[in-house]
């Protein structure tokens, strides 16, 4: 990890060497600075724009927290290793002041964005048997990197595949158009999958994010290609039934929002109480849903991109989530999803 760390700022250094804060090139990180930080842990909110604070971040964690899974590591462990990188990059990698934000969004959204990518690259896995020829290796490094890294860095030491116990699927693709007041229409690329749906026989719910649910959109925009990625995973809870036709489980669920279409923007890491359920309305006719609700931390704002500096606010997150699917077997499915969010305070 710090070695990720230290190529990063690395790369960061060439790559914006003029950017600068307080009068300071950002990525001129010395161990004068280092040791500044780490005397006056004088936390703020930063300003940078919205897409590196609440997507970039949250990937830089997942990045942190695969190189510990993938080696082995259990959830709360990588999360343990995600926040202590996150930490280790704010007092080390840069030379602003550290900013609490990023603390939140890299070690903690980072970890659930980075458990979810690990689950499905072991998917991936899992299909090519036990010694995945190099198609099912390449497409689970497009999914997770650090797995990646791990399985070809460190021989067999790192290749045992994790057992997934054989998890319900729903996952889609979506090729379509948006359109908005601001924007006009843009073209639009969208994958949902759902993971650990509750129902099948002999899967339990003993581990964090045994079910989540993720979904990540993007569209044909040069300043805000990506337009949402949105997780929301069982960490604790249990599964029930009612009846022959209804199986669901509850508990508490771990999120991580983040929505930049053109007219609003709004992003949070929530936790959450909820429950997850189908139930068989007839022969090869399902209905799935979610109904979650809890508080977060978070930020908001209206702008027609996410390019600029800061100009949004960051504060508390009460928020809500009902989340209905009609599956009709393989043939067709139809969604319906409501999410609320208040972001209290000005996060200044």
């Amino acid at each position: 990890m710090p070695g990720f760390l230290g190529l990063l700022n690395i790369y960061d250094r060439y790559a914006y060497p003029n950017q600068m804060q307080d009068g300071k090139k950002v990525y001129s990180s010395t161990f004068s600075s280092t040791w500044d930080h780490v005397r006056k842990q004088n936390w703020v909110f930063d300003q940078d724009p919205f897409n590196i604070n609440q997507f970039a971040h949250p990937y830089q964690g997942a990045t942190m927290y695969g190189l510990a899974r993938s080696s082995g590591l259990g959830f709360w462990e990588s999360l343990a290793y995600s926040n202590a990188g996150s930490f280790l990059w704010k007092m080390a990698g840069e030379t602003d002041p550290p900013s609490i934000n990023d603390q939140i969004t890299t070690g903690n959204a980072g970890s659930l964005l980075g458990e979810a990518l690990f689950r499905m690259a072991e998917l991936v896995l899992n299909d090519g048997g036990s010694k995945p020829n190099v198609l099912y290796e390449a497409g689970a490094a497009i999914i997770s990197p650090p797995t990646a890294f791990n399985r070809t860095a460190f021989g067999d030491r790192y290749k045992t595949i994790y057992p997934s116990l054989n998890p319900a699927t729903f996952w889609d693709i979506q090729l379509g158009s948006s359109f908005n007041s601001i924007s006009q229409t843009d073209a639009t690329m969208n994958f949902n999958m759902s993971y650990g749906l509750p129902g099948k026989p002999g899967y339990t719910y003993t581990r964090p994010l045994d079910y989540f649910d993720f979904e990540i959109s993007g569209q044909a925009r040069a300043s805000n290609p990506v337009n949402n990625v949105l997780l929301r995973g069982l960490l604790y809870g249990k599964d029930y039934e009612d009846g022959d036709d209804y199986r669901g489980i509850w508990g508490l669920y771990g999120s991580d929002d983040y929505l930049s279409p053109a007219a609003f923007r709004v992003s949070t890491t929530a936790l959450s109480l909820g429950t997850t359920g189908q139930y068989w309305v007839g022969p090869g006719i399902s209905l799935q849903g979610s109904l979650l609700g809890g508080v977060g931390f978070g930020g908001a704002g209206v702008s027609p991109d996410s390019s600029g500096e800061r100009d949004y606010h960051y504060g508390v997150v009460p928020q809500g989530l009902l989340a209905l699917r009609l599956l009709f077997g393989n043939r067709a499915a139809l969604e319906l999803i409501g999410r609320g969010y208040y972001v209290t305070g000005s996060g200044t």
